[in-house]
């Protein structure tokens, strides 16, 4: 079974920012054992920057991206440094993989990627991965670890997301507000109203909440993986976990996951612009599954090329979908809200009758 950790910086340090040791060393014990018994484990860890706020002294967390990764260029090496120990100590050998969105967005680093971990799981090897904070500004980050490691198990095709957090899953209502929220074990269907019940709270050590756990668990249930949330600091959970016991939250994965090719389109191609269009195009692709035309087409943002991402906009201001284009937006913008067979007239060609064909085509709704 191919397994995906992912650790919070809530979990692996202290409320005074020092990385916990113990935490760690069980961390790496547990996931040996899983490697023992023939499972391949990747690990995603937060804590570069809470390691270096502890190797500091600094106790609240920054603000300013410069002061982020200022602490992470100090902790990442000691926070690799310690796995490296502990997993050592298990008879493991590890591999640092320090990652940007760029690496995904990028069809050939994509690639480069999973071939690279595929290789690493296949020597036996413990890959350790995490955003590559000490260089990451808004345009390249993916940020958080929740979503980079959805992203990870979907590029090696995962069989399981464990995310360890500091409580015990997902709620009906936030537990450190409410006396009576109660535990939900299993979602078996995902859909939107999960945002609302995961609110937006996160710690002063760590960037994310519950819900960036439940995009995570959009991406995993697109993908068919299953996921579950659970306490990092449960005893022996993962081994619990891969024993079949229930423990926190388990999302059950839809029974035919999207290709991989859309899952890329959908989850990571860099959207270079959107289009606008109206209530007639957004039933067509919603209901009716089929391509883009321009008729549908109302207005557009951004400059593209032929072959990039694009975000597709209802009459309501919501995304509905993606897809890669088939002209560039000096070209749309020439042609949008007319018929297929009026585009020539205007290009003096016509490459394509649709905008965005069905099969480049994905719903994120």
């Amino acid at each position: 079974m191919k397994i995906v950790v992912k650790v919070g910086t809530s979990t692996l340090t202290y409320e005074n920012g020092q990385l916990n040791l113990e935490i760690m060393e069980k961390l790496s014990r547990q996931i040996s054992n899983l490697q023992n018994r023939g499972d391949k484990v990747i690990l995603v860890t937060s804590g570069a920057i809470g390691a270096g706020m502890g190797k500091l002294k600094i106790t609240k967390k920054p603000k300013t991206i410069p002061e982020k990764q200022s602490l992470a260029a100090i902790g990442q090496g000691l926070l690799i440094e310690l796995y490296e120990k502990f997993f050592n100590e298990y008879g493991k050998v590890t591999a640092q993989l320090l990652l940007t969105k760029d690496d995904f967005s990028t069809k050939e680093r994509y690639l480069n990627i999973s071939y690279t971990l595929s290789n690493l799981l296949n020597f036996g090897v413990v890959p350790i991965i995490n955003e590559n904070d000490t260089v990451t500004v808004d345009e390249i980050k993916i940020g958080d670890n929740d979503t980079l490691s959805a992203l990870v198990a979907d590029l090696i095709e995962a069989d399981l997301l464990i995310i360890l957090t500091d409580i015990d899953g997902l709620y009906d209502k936030n537990p450190a507000i409410h006396d009576d929220a109660v535990l939900i074990e299993e979602v078996k269907e995902f859909s939107d109203s999960l945002f609302d019940i995961a609110g937006v709270a996160g710690t002063e050590r760590g960037t994310g909440g519950m819900y960036t756990k439940i995009q995570a668990a959009k991406i995993c249930w697109n993908s068919g993986i299953k996921m579950i949330i659970a306490n990092g600091k449960e005893e022996n959970v993962l081994n619990k976990i891969a024993n079949g016991e229930k423990i926190g939250t388990s999302f059950i994965p839809m029974s035919n996951p999207i290709s991989s090719r859309k899952r890329w389109i959908a989850f990571n191609a860099r959207t270079e612009g959107y289009i606008f269009i109206n209530v007639a195009a957004a039933n067509t692709i919603l209901k009716e599954r089929k391509s883009l035309l321009p008729s549908g087409i109302t207005n557009i943002e951004g400059e593209f090329s032929t072959g990039d991402c694009v975000g597709i906009i209802d009459s309501s201001g919501k995304e509905i979908a993606r897809g890669l284009i088939n002209y560039s937006s000096s070209e749309l913008n020439k042609i949008k809200g007319l018929k297929t067979k009026e585009i020539e007239t205007v290009l003096g060609y016509k490459s394509y009758d649709e905008i965005i064909h069905k099969d480049n085509l994905v719903i994120i709704v």
